[in-house]
């Protein structure tokens, strides 16, 4: 049982890690790439772009006037301690759960780590259809977006049986 549950810490850590690693790492490629090539059309409806966003999700908060920043640290430190205790303290039969958690751990280090170092998250990702635009996004805001999901959808038994 304690090596089981050792194991699967490390399992949710490595993912967690591995999320951190992938955004900043395109973050940072992308960024060296469209500086010198601008805006890249991947195919229609998806090109790469550089967007600094000040605020938080959507852009909520962006112009606010700076002090969004020291609050947006706040809250994502603040997740992500609790986020670390309870896949700590996960229990074998929640694996699905704890894939979510490790999920959106490292997509909100990975966004706080922007936030710290350049005052701003980088975004790059734009979805569009003709002249409308989904905010543009990274691989953090993927990584929350789809564990959130799994958090929910595993919540309310939408996944199937706990017998992982």
């Amino acid at each position: 049982m304690l090596q089981t549950r050792t194991n699967r810490r490390a399992l949710f850590a490595l993912i967690s890690v591995l999320l951190i690693v992938l955004d900043w790492g395109s973050k940072v490629w992308l960024q060296a790439l469209l500086a010198s090539t601008g805006p890249l059309e991947a195919f229609p409806g998806l090109r790469f772009i550089i967007v600094y966003n000040q605020g938080a999700a959507f852009g909520l908060l962006a112009s606010a006037g700076g002090w969004q920043r020291g609050l947006l640290i706040s809250l994502a430190a603040g997740v992500m301690v609790y986020l670390g205790w309870r896949l700590w303290a996960a229990r074998p039969d929640e694996s699905r759960l704890n894939l979510g958690f490790a999920m959106i751990l490292g997509g909100a280090a990975g966004n706080l780590i922007d936030r710290a170092h350049y005052g701003h998250v980088v975004d790059f990702i734009d979805l569009y259809a003709g002249s409308w635009h989904w905010p543009a996004f990274n691989v953090a805001d993927m990584a929350i977006t789809i564990g959130a999901g799994l958090v929910i959808l595993d919540s309310i038994g939408l996944l199937g049986r706990k017998n992982d």
